[in-house]
């Protein structure tokens, strides 16, 4: 029998919770290294943060719930409580906290998702060092803390991140209760998980089948014990998750801001309908309001009584005859970002096809797949390592968090019809976590006998190979990048081949001697790429309400560059009277900077987009009648700008009638019966030459119209 190579050690079962020694480094290195590590989350979190502002939509929100218990429990929108936003309110909950601490600017707004993304990469790196050793960990936690789509949102008013921390706090406790079998760990992931939906709602639960999964494979208990106690979990789960649901859902519509992105005023429908299921089967951007009705309003309610006004509002679900806003934010610039909807940050089934291939289209592998072929390849070959031993083997339980949270999010991510790019967020983790590992398991492998032993050359080629794809899409970026990126790459494949060739011709092994500065020359080569699109939108500049790694796109996204106009702002508080609300709009795109400057009630009739039935024409006469509201502020232009369509809703009272019986929108109405207000009363002269938010802001057809003859 030959002799076996000194490079090649025959292969074991790895030890549950055992270090590589042969690679482990010193403590001082370790220190250093995950200090090193800290350091550079830090700069790409904190570096000039809040340099461009917080975006408009969420923050005007922030700004409203700090004024009261009112608008904080229930997450209003606006001062007035006339809307909610779209989103559960645990999340901004951090950044109210934070403003009423250090005041309302952009750094204390952006700083509860700045502060999740340094914990995520030290909590990231503890989880996987614990089963897997110290390098891996420290590889994990890097490539987390230089993944883009992570930086962006890092740094910005969305809370994704916010979800990201508390999925990978959910993780630790599941991996406590496999461990222990204890029920009290597993209850403890379950409220986790629960105040993650309260965070972002259904998002939250992509990561349930990962934890439920690995308890029921893993905990040292009988497997009625286990059923048993994921029974009880999962009701944990639900009254968590469901409860501030239910409370506002209770709570009288007249009591309460209407729910936005919703047609019956639910937050149950928003949490199954916009936030749920029309994730996986939206093909309309824009169509917010959810899918038509034919429903008309509920003509039980007395007109006049809109939510936050004090008094009883409509709950019925009118039909949307379109949409508020554009069916595409912005466009596709010559050499921005290639494909898709552009800058937009909106993924349409239209212009991204479901495909197992998606995540690695440009489009979506720029913002978070730099690393994904190694994170799969490395999962494989941990999958391969043996036979299943969940129960007993640590690591094999941590490879059914791992790989079964990338699945699951890459499916949903591979097949939703409607989604933002910053969702990546919150698969970073478990694409950081497998690239970690599978290079050390890789690594391992290589060194030891058998065909496994050519999957981290595979590995290093596919990455490279994607890394240079998505770099050739940016011709400016790539005729630099894509050399430093294959030459390396290219070098530490090549060594690692003749390496291995070379064992098996038994070489002298002096041949072996540049292995290790190769590898490591070549994992650095793929954090180059990843690095610079992370950095670009710091060094940049640029701010979005739907943030983007990578060059800037140069178009208009949600709330970008809006700035209330100073002329508007003093006619509407030198006329405002005893009016609740400083002005109407018709959505939230035009309200957000007038609050941000006034912190007023802004009446977003249509909700964000302006698709919402929050009331008929009958409620809005009666609140014009009663002084609730005076001026309303829309786009002349048609179309987009318009208040929503009132179906059914004739207008019969105080000589206000409908000609013919026919369908009066409520900008019809105000057009008709209100009176124009000249321009050069409220618009400086430099308005127009001013863009607001992209398809929603202040254009130079927006008018201004008094209703107060009409009272």
């Amino acid at each position: 029998m030959s002799k076996t190579p000194a490079l090649i050690t025959p292969t074991r079962p790895a030890e549950p919770r055992a270090a590589d020694k042969s690679i482990a480094p010193s403590s001082l290195w370790q220190r250093v290294a995950l200090g090193g590590i800290i350091l550079i989350s830090l700069f790409m979190n904190f570096f000039r943060l809040g340099q461009n502002g917080f975006g408009s939509y969420y923050a005007a929100a922030v700004r409203s719930m700090m004024d009261n218990w009112h608008n904080f429990f229930f997450a209003s929108y606006d001062p007035g409580g006339f809307v909610t936003i779209d989103k559960p309110p645990v999340g901004f909950w951090l950044q109210v906290a934070s403003a009423k601490l250090f005041g309302f600017t952009p750094v204390s707004i952006l700083l509860p998702q700045a502060i999740c993304g340094v914990l995520s990469v030290l909590l990231l790196y503890y989880l996987v060092k614990r089963h897997f050793g110290i390098v891996a960990g420290l590889l994990a936690a890097l490539a987390l803390a230089i993944s883009p789509i992570s930086v962006v949102t890092n740094r910005n008013a969305t809370i994704d991140s916010t979800l990201a921390l508390t999925m990978l706090v959910g993780a630790w406790a599941v991996l406590r209760a496999a461990e222990t079998g204890r029920l009290r760990w597993l209850l403890l992931c379950a409220v986790i998980t629960g105040i993650g939906f309260n965070i972002k709602m259904l998002e939250a639960y992509l990561v349930v089948p990962a934890y439920g999964l690995l308890y029921l494979l893993a905990a040292p208990k009988s497997i009625w014990k286990r059923l048993g106690h994921l029974a009880l979990a999962a009701v944990v789960l639900v009254a968590v998750s469901f409860s501030w649901i239910v409370a506002v859902d209770l709570t009288p519509a007249s009591q309460r801001p209407y729910v936005d992105s919703t047609q019956d005023n639910s937050e149950l429908s928003l949490a199954l309908g916009w936030n749920g299921v029309e994730r996986l089967i939206g093909g309309l951007v824009g169509a917010k309001g959810g899918p038509s009705s034919n429903t008309s309003t509920d003509a039980t309610n007395p007109p006049g009584n809109p939510p936050g006004t004090g008094t009883p509002s409509t709950k019925g679900a009118p039909p949307t005859t379109g949409n508020a806003g554009p069916t595409n934010f912005g466009g596709n610039p010559t050499g921005q970002q290639p494909g898709g909807t552009g800058g937009s940050g909106v993924i349409n089934g239209s212009s991204l096809e479901a495909s197992p291939l998606r995540l690695f289209d440009v489009q979506l592998g720029s913002q978070a797949s730099w690393l994904l072929p190694l994170a799969l390849l490395g999962m494989l070959a941990l999958a391969w390592q043996g036979r299943p031993r969940f129960r007993e083997d640590r690591r094999q339980q941590s490879l059914l968090v791992w790989g079964m949270w990338l699945l699951t999010m890459g499916i949903f991510f591979s097949v939703a019809g409607l989604y933002h790019e910053y969702y990546l967020t919150v698969m970073a983790p478990a694409i950081a976590a497998l690239f970690g590992i599978g290079l050390v398991t890789m690594w391992h492998d290589y060194r030891q006998q058998g065909w496994r032993g050519w999957l981290l050359p595979l590995a290093l080629s596919a990455t490279v190979a994607e890394q240079a794809y998505l770099l050739h899409a940016y011709p400016a970026w790539g005729r630099w990048m894509i050399p430093l990126l294959v030459v390396p790459g290219t070098l530490a494949v090549g060594v690692l081949v003749c390496v291995r060739l070379a064992l098996r011709l038994r070489l002298p092994e002096r041949s072996i001697r540049f292995l290790v500065p190769a590898l490591v020359a070549g994992v650095l080569a793929l954090m180059v790429a990843p690095t610079v699109w992370a950095a670009i939108p710091i060094l940049q500049g640029t701010e979005s309400d739907l943030p983007l790694a990578g060059p800037s796109q140069k178009v208009g996204g949600i709330g970008d560059g809006q700035t209330a106009d100073p002329a508007l702002i003093r006619y509407l508080e030198a006329h405002q009277g005893h009016a609740k609300f400083l002005v109407a709009v018709p959505n939230s795109g035009m309200a957000d900077a007038i609050i941000l400057a006034t912190n007023r009630p802004v009446m977003s009739l249509g909700g964000f987009l302006g698709s919402d039935p929050i009331l008929t024409t009958n409620q809005l006469v009666a609140l014009i009648k009663h002084g609730t509201v005076r001026f309303f502020l829309l786009n002349s232009s048609g179309g987009s700008q318009q208040l929503p369509q009132q179906p059914g809703n004739r207008i019969q009272q105080d000589g206000f009638a409908g000609p013919g019986g026919s369908q009066i929108t409520l900008t019809t109405w105000v057009t008709q019966h209100c009176k124009m207000v000249p321009t050069s009363m409220w618009q400086s002269s430099s308005t127009n030459s001013r863009a607001g938010r992209s398809g929603f802001g202040l254009h130079s057809s927006t008018q201004l119209y008094d209703c107060a003859t009409t009272h």
